[in-house]
């Protein structure tokens, strides 16, 4: 997600911060980052992400010629939900970040890590945007998310509601768990795109696995240098969809007054689907938002 404001675009990027991806000067060496990547998640994930994803996955052939051409997904998106990919030179600011989500294009990464980062990389590559997020992106009622996220994104820009928001995008865009008749599965890219999160969050004793809440959710920190102490599960992307075509002002105005719930409480309230040991949490020290 973006985390930078007010910065002048970098040369060469436009006043969108676009760019242009340059499929053709990837190197072979490149490509085979990327198939390496895809193999071993395309290996590990039927049966723990949730059919949406894998369904996209089949439908954009993001597999075919190793790093995806933005230009030939993008035809197939627009064709499926109206959505598009567009190259950016990294994290790019607030502001441009949900104006391309209100207007249906998703900003990502044109880099790929190197063959010494496949397991960890800080800031997101294309295998981690596009991989991750795009495939969701195919489905209906997700797209229409994500869309409404970014508008919901600009009216807090002048809320100064940020912060709340930007848990919201955490717990689902990138860390979302979904309950479905065989059980969770994963819809987040920050879990699809990692194999050792696709695991943990899934099958590890340590993390709280809690029903989703919008308010909740807003109120609770997330971690940002390793795996979640909390997912949030959600019982369709309908219901997420939902939660999101609102009028979030009253929402707002009792998070102004409300503190931050611990990131590894279980409320009273909260819908247990697993209490979690947070045996693996406990042995590190905690950066959270």
């Amino acid at each position: 997600m973006a985390v930078t404001t007010d910065i002048a675009p970098p040369a060469g990027a436009r006043a969108d911060w676009t760019i242009d991806q340059h499929w053709e000067r990837y190197a072979p060496a490149e490509h085979e980052v990327w198939v390496t990547l895809y193999e071993r998640q395309a290996a590990l994930l039927p049966g723990r992400a949730c059919d949406p994803f894998l369904r996209g996955l089949d439908a954009l052939d993001l597999h075919r010629a190793g790093i995806p051409d933005f230009a030939r997904i993008s035809e197939e998106l627009r064709r499926l939900t109206g959505w598009s990919v567009v190259a950016v030179p990294g994290l790019v600011p607030d502001d441009v970040f949900f104006d391309h989500l209100a207007n249906r294009r998703f900003p990502a990464g044109q880099f790929i890590r190197r063959p010494d980062q496949l397991d960890y990389l800080q800031e997101p590559d294309v295998f981690h945007d596009v991989f991750g997020h795009v495939p969701m992106l195919t489905d209906p009622t997700f797209a229409d998310y994500m869309q409404a996220y970014g508008e919901g994104g600009l009216r807090a820009l002048g809320r100064g509601q940020l912060h709340q928001l930007a848990r919201l995008y955490w717990y689902t865009v990138e860390f979302g768990l979904m309950q479905t008749p065989a059980g969770l599965r994963i819809y987040g890219a920050g879990i699809v795109s990692s194999r050792a999160e696709s695991v943990f969050a899934l099958d590890d004793p340590s993390p709280n696995r809690l029903g989703f809440d919008l308010e909740r959710v807003m109120r609770t920190p997330y971690r940002i240098d390793d795996f979640q102490q909390v997912y949030f599960v959600i019982p369709s992307l309908r219901t997420l969809l939902d939660a999101t075509l609102q009028d979030f002002g009253g929402l707002y105005a009792r998070l102004a007054g409300a503190e931050d719930v611990p990131i590894d409480a279980v409320l009273p309230a909260d819908h247990v689907v697993t209490h979690g040991t947070q045996a693996y949490a406990g042995a590190r020290p905690l950066t959270g938002r």
